[in-house]
């Protein structure tokens, strides 16, 4: 089992920051097959492919690689540019699906089909944490935001998968010293130089993060001091509710993208304790008190960020 990063032609800073994956010591030489090019390192734990596709819409691709090579995937990465209105530098990673926009089953606007879900990558909070650490090091923290996304846009996938990107136009897509540092913290993070991949520890729970924005600051904050896993986190605008009398219970499709959520992070998860935080001043009352009531039925008990931070 390995796990896959997947890089586009198609993408200036994928490319990029294949380049500086490759520029890690172990890997073969270039192999092909019907998905793209691609390379084995020596750890027998990482490839590498390379596809010509843009990777939102490559749909399917971790399991036609497994078709065409005959490895078995465990999970993804895919490296990516970041785009954002505000063009900000940005060190960011999030995992992929399309919570909670309707109608269901309908092609997203950056692939991805509405209402699925892609499972989170169980080095989702390890990765983090190890950029933060290494781009502070680095003082890249002074020029970019070192930060993680709500859940949101394609492709459609079957293996755990995590987008690890860099922001947010061309001058920062093509920095090699950022490139670098995504490189390194992959590295680590995933324990390319051991001789097995860092397995999940069933003793650590597992954190899904609801409300707030696209950058989810609070949930952030809890992930940065804390060691707990992180599965999917997913924004206030992914959670709609209906325009109810106050006298019904609340309906919407916010009931099924909590319910997807944890579908998908159990997925990643099987063997681990699992909760919610929830970004508490971003939803009205009686929102909260149903969501907490929907997470109830589940079996997701909710902590809130004080309490993390002090058991911890």
């Amino acid at each position: 089992m390995v796990v896959l990063i997947v890089a586009s032609n198609s993408d200036n800073a994928s490319m990029n920051l294949c380049r500086a994956v490759l520029r890690l010591t172990g890997w073969s030489e270039e192999h092909l097959s019907i998905t793209g090019k691609y390379r084995t390192h020596d750890s027998g734990l990482v490839n590498l492919l390379i596809i010509d596709q843009l990777h939102i819409l490559a749909n399917d691709v971790d399991i036609d690689y497994e078709k065409s090579t005959g490895i078995p995937v465990e999970s993804v990465l895919i490296l990516s540019r970041h785009v954002s209105s505000s063009q900000t530098p940005a060190m960011t990673l999030h995992a992929i699906g399309i919570p909670g926009v309707l109608p269901y089953g309908e092609e997203g606007r950056s692939g991805g089909l509405n209402g699925t879900l892609v499972p989170p990558n169980p080095f989702f909070a390890s990765l983090f944490r190890t950029m933060n650490k290494l781009a502070t090091e680095r003082k890249l923290g002074n020029e970019f935001d070192l930060t993680l996304e709500t859940t949101h846009h394609g492709p459609v996938l079957s293996k755990p998968t995590l987008y690890v990107e860099i922001g947010s136009t061309e001058k920062e897509w093509s920095r090699t010293d950022v490139a670098d540092c995504w490189a390194e913290s992959i590295s680590y993070a995933l324990g390319m130089n051991s001789s097995s991949l860092k397995n999940l520890d069933e003793n650590i729970d597992v954190m899904i993060g609801f409300g707030g924005g696209h950058y989810a600051p609070r949930h952030k904050a809890i992930i940065l001091n804390s060691n707990f896993y992180l599965g999917h986190v997913i924004a206030n605008y992914s959670l709609i509710f209906d325009d109810n009398n106050p006298s019904e219970k609340p309906t919407g499709p916010w009931i099924n993208c909590i319910v997807k959520t944890v579908e998908s992070t159990r997925i990643s998860f099987p063997n681990n304790n699992i909760f919610a935080h929830l970004d508490r001043k971003s939803f009205k009352g009686w929102q909260r008190s149903a969501i907490i009531e929907k997470l109830a039925e589940l079996g997701i008990p909710v902590r809130r960020g004080k309490e993390i931070l002090q058991r911890e």
